[in-house]
């Protein structure tokens, strides 16, 4: 089956084929900064590429996915297109240093404030750590290549030939401060991506301007690809001078040098890019400019996929609202790591999604279903019967979902359906090869779901079928609605609020809860 797949710079769903029909399907990512340890709306982005990149495996791909770890360039005002403020890596060395002379420091983390790789040594091994508990397959992948988790530190030589490049090309060049700027009238499709016009980045719309450097430039939109800066806390030697590069080369580079081919037809071309909203403007934007400008390739990425926001209780996570979590919080309150990345990826990656602790214990209860039916699955408990059974029969289905733009919600509710029917023999060996074949179907469905080996001593009590039950009453009612079947989608209404449970449709979706009397 064909993957349907929603491409932000077409603004619809579109086939998916791979640049090349022979070879593996080429993916990048934009990963964490490592200033800091990643919230679980960074790992929403990482896990919706994850589910991705799974789902492209579930259908008969080989995927060469690529995650970089940023440990420079990346700056704390990144809505300017060409950088403000200062490196995150600086602010993470003035913020550990101020918690180490308060005394403040926590035990574990042993870093030298002043030290900037070594302060994202530290966070990008706790980002793997976090990683690795959660299934991204891209961190197992980089255990043997570990290429494919590159850091910018270690591809400046790159940035700088690429630069060179854009210069010889007419594409850049260096302003009155003798910084470097990507020119961006140079290339006639910025602002595609993002619906940007040029003639409103030039009037400062929407704050995206940089107002200290304008003197400097050409155009106000103009991005910077090499700042000069003696005093900057990273810097390398350069033809322009020492200094450090703009944050979005970075991602041009790496994906280059690691994913696109070097020649023939689609030389320069890859097939995935992917990251979260607020990647789109300015980073990818400014991504797609400078590697088809240095190319001359037509598309950077044939299909460009991007996660929205999650929020917490229906509220903009932060940490004034008591709110802000770290994966490592909600694994501190008992959750495992499979109820966790099920609750991040179960919303549609185009929807905002509202992460809540309900929602997050309901996961928990539907992985500890799946996981009980697996035990007894591995044990050869099942019921005799004639032809494929229920999870075998639910594939097609699973698969049609899935590759309907990733319809998780629909694909969960499919095997929930399946395992619900799955008829197990608690007291003796059933049918050993029907419970194999059984078991390949659910392990078959669970690699793009992620979650059935991330579950950390699953349930014994079956007191919460209701939320299976409610999950895929939920799934069918947006079917109804879908169809414009009014009456259908009112009954399932009234049905879940006989058994309870009040339902609010919203911009994140429809989520649940329980009727207090």
């Amino acid at each position: 089956m064909t993957l349907r797949l929603h491409d932000t710079l077409e603004r619809r769903q579109v086939d998916f084929t791979p640049v090349d029909p022979d070879g593996p399907v080429t993916f990048y990512t934009c990963g964490p900064t490592v200033y800091d340890y990643a919230h679980i709306g960074n790992f929403r982005s990482f896990l919706n590429a994850d589910v991705l990149r799974r789902t492209l495996e579930f259908l008969g791909h080989e995927v060469r996915h690529v995650m970089n770890i940023t440990d420079v360039g990346h700056m704390t005002e990144d809505g300017v297109a060409d950088g403000g403020g200062e490196d995150k890596m600086a602010v993470a060395g003035r913020r550990l240093l101020e918690s180490k002379k308060s005394g403040t420091l926590p035990d574990d983390v042993e870093i030298d404030p002043t030290d900037p790789l070594a302060i994202a040594d530290f966070y990008a091994a706790a980002f793997i750590e976090d990683a690795r508990l959660l299934g991204l397959t891209v961190v197992e992948d980089a255990d043997a290549d570990p290429t494919l988790m590159p850091r910018p530190t270690q591809w400046v030589d790159e940035m700088i030939a690429l630069i060179e490049r854009l210069i010889e090309g007419g594409n850049a060049y260096v302003g009155g401060d003798g910084a470097v700027y990507f020119s961006v009238t140079s290339f006639p499709d910025y602002g595609r991506l993002s619906g940007n016009s040029l003639e409103g980045l030039k009037e400062g719309e929407g704050g995206r301007v940089n107002e200290a450097n304008q003197a400097a430039k050409r155009h106000p939109a103009d991005f910077l690809l090499w700042k000069p800066d003696a005093t900057h806390l990273m810097r390398w030697p350069s033809p322009w001078g020492e200094g450090y590069p703009g944050w979005h080369l970075e991602c041009s580079a790496m994906a280059l040098g690691l994913l696109a081919p070097s020649e023939g037809e689609h030389a320069g071309t890859i097939d995935i890019h992917s990251g979260g909203e607020d990647n789109i403007f300015p980073h990818h934007e400014c991504e797609i400019a400078q590697s088809c400008a240095a190319t001359g390739a037509s598309r950077f990425a044939r299909y460009w996929f991007h996660t929205r926001h999650l929020v917490v209780e229906g509220e903009k996570m932060s940490k004034s609202r008591g709110n802000f979590f770290t994966v490592r919080d909600i694994l501190a309150r008992g959750a495992t790591p499979a109820a966790l990345r099920l609750e991040l990826v179960r919303t549609h990656y185009r929807q905002n999604a509202n992460f809540t602790l309900q929602g997050l214990r309901d996961c928990g209860r539907m992985v500890d279903r799946w996981c009980r039916l697996r035990d007894a699955l591995e044990a050869g408990r099942v019921v005799a019967g004639e032809g494929p059974g229920p999870l075998e029969s639910a594939i097609p289905a699973f698969t049609e979902a899935i590759s309907d733009d990733l319809n998780l919600a629909r694909a969960i509710g499919v095997l929930n359906e399946a395992v619900s029917a799955g008829r197990v023999d608690e007291d003796a060996i059933g049918d050993p090869d029907r419970a194999a074949a059984e078991l390949a179907a659910l392990r078959r469905m669970d690699h793009v779901l992620g979650v059935l080996d991330r579950n950390e001593a699953p349930t014994s009590d079956a007191d919460d079928d209701l939320a299976i039950e409610v999950e895929s009453r939920i799934v069918a009612r947006s079917e109804a609605k879908s169809r414009k079947d009014w009456a259908a989608a009112d009954a399932i209404r009234d049905e879940l609020a006989a058994m309870g449970v009040a339902i609010k449709d919203g911009p994140e979706g429809t989520t649940w809860s329980r009727i207090v009397e």
